[in-house]
């Protein structure tokens, strides 16, 4: 090669050199993903099936409420002694934090781990009954609970139909409708020997044509109450008042509820007359000290009772299978149940009377009152409440800062609200308004739909 095509060869190699490189090919788009709630727990995924678990908190109440979709509500939780034995159970059957928590009433067998539990395993609202005149510890504990960032909501019923219960659907044929209380709409029954008893909260769990009533630590008064009103109380399985102590479920108020299985929330055994009453509409009664946790799953149709542990003559994979309660409220009073001995079979099941899941018969409640949806709740990042919201006010008594707050609204909006309010947190000071009465409150504005003022 001459010297003079050499150094031309060279001088393309450098130039060559000197270009710039192609830009790279840009990366692909990322995929777009909705984002999800992480899961925390190990509950197993909805199966279409309503569950209920009745715990073995010893001389206490606590049960979770499972809804064929995975909505979540925990009735009670407990003596503080339970604690442990929950903060290792309910992990086991969630896997998100709780929908809702329940304080039937402020007695320490049924709300004494609920401050463990809540910091454990976490809830987005606490429904309790706001009575008077409280324990001061139940109080603080409000507090407490009201600093976790938990959303109050209350028992009371809809202003809009105040003959109805507060209704509250757990998906589609599901509803949780609270009985009692209902002030300020109705008086607080004045039983001065047991006023918290006597205002506890009562629940009706309906699917189909199942029913579950919870009646809290109800006094005879209470049911006596519920009875006058003409209350629709028809159930499949009742959790018996006050652990099933003498007195409440008296024998007007069974046979109005006309329950094919009692469960008992117990660490002693029973009043005997209380079983004698159960025995005679035909209950067949599961008492927690004997046999353990108890659950209880619906299709609608029928409804299955698994106790943890069985009698030592009785086959260990025995179930306990009820009929639906039909469309109709006057069937006769269920016989004693035999025991089933195989696993259910549905195949077998003699037909049931009535709707299917879903369907609005007379023992479903869905065709009252007004709507308050349980998936209307705070968004996880939703602000912590301030001191002022963490505790709901007394009624017509003061609030917790000592002020006499009872109703609020802005000076630039037609509703009033509970002091506690999430929605009350927002208006502005120098737009706020305070009524001490709810009379004063109306005079133009309506209440709101959150609170229920």
């Amino acid at each position: 090669m001459s010297p003079r095509l050499f150094c031309l060869l060279g001088v393309l190699v450098a130039a060559a050199a000197c270009e710039e490189p192609p830009p790279p090919a840009p990366p692909p788009p990322a995929a777009v993903t909705r984002p999800v709630e992480a899961r925390r727990y190990f509950g197993a995924a909805p199966d279409g099936k309503l569950h209920v678990y009745f715990f073995n908190v010893g001389q206490g109440d606590a049960a979770l409420i499972v809804s064929p979709e995975g909505h979540t509500v925990l009735v009670d939780a407990g003596p503080a002694s339970s604690a442990d034995h929950l903060l290792n159970r309910l992990p086991e059957l969630l896997t998100q934090r709780l929908d809702l928590v329940i304080l039937t009433h402020p007695h320490a067998d049924h709300h004494g781990g609920v401050e463990a539990v809540l910091r454990r395993v976490g809830a987005k609202q606490l429904m309790e009954p706001q009575l008077e005149s409280t324990p001061p510890d139940y109080d603080a504990l409000l507090t407490r609970l009201g600093r976790m960032g938990v959303e109050f909501v209350s028992a009371a019923p809809p202003q809009n139909t105040p003959n109805a219960p507060l209704r509250l659907p757990l998906g589609p044929g599901v509803e949780l409708n609270v009985l009692w209380p209902r002030h300020p709409t109705e008086k607080l029954l004045d039983v001065p020997e047991a006023p918290l008893e006597a205002n506890s909260i009562v629940l009706r769990l309906t699917y189909g044509d199942t029913a579950v009533l919870f009646a809290g630590d109800a006094h005879a008064k209470t049911e006596a109450s519920l009875l006058a009103r003409g209350t629709p109380m028809r159930a499949t399985v009742l959790k018996v008042a006050a652990h099933g102590a003498d007195g409440p479920t008296t024998k007007a108020f069974l046979e109005a509820v006309r329950p094919r299985a009692a469960v008992i929330s117990t660490g002693d055994t029973p009043a005997a007359a209380t079983l004698a009453r159960l025995k005679a509409v035909g209950a067949q009664v599961f008492h927690t000290d004997d046999a353990g946790e108890v659950q209880v799953v619906s299709d609608g149709k029928q409804l299955v009772v698994t106790p943890q542990r069985l009698p030592d003559d009785v086959p260990e994979d025995t179930r306990y299978t009820f009929h639906g309660l039909g469309d109709t409220d006057t069937l006769p009073v269920a016989q004693a149940p035999k025991q089933d001995t195989a696993k259910p079979d549905a195949t077998k099941a003699p037909p049931v009377r009535g709707t299917t899941p879903g369907a609005r018969g007379s023992t479903n409640l869905a065709r009252y009152g007004q709507v308050v949806d349980i998936d209307d709740l705070p968004a996880p990042d939703a602000p912590r409440p301030s001191r002022s919201e963490a505790r709901p006010p007394r009624g017509g008594t003061e609030s917790r800062e000592g002020a006499s707050e009872v109703y609020v609204a802005s000076s630039k909006g037609d509703v009033f609200h509970l002091p506690f309010c999430r929605n009350a947190a927002k208006i502005k000071q120098s737009n706020r308004i305070v009524f001490k009465s709810r009379e004063e409150a109306a005079r133009g504005r309506r209440p709101a739909k959150d609170c229920n003022p």
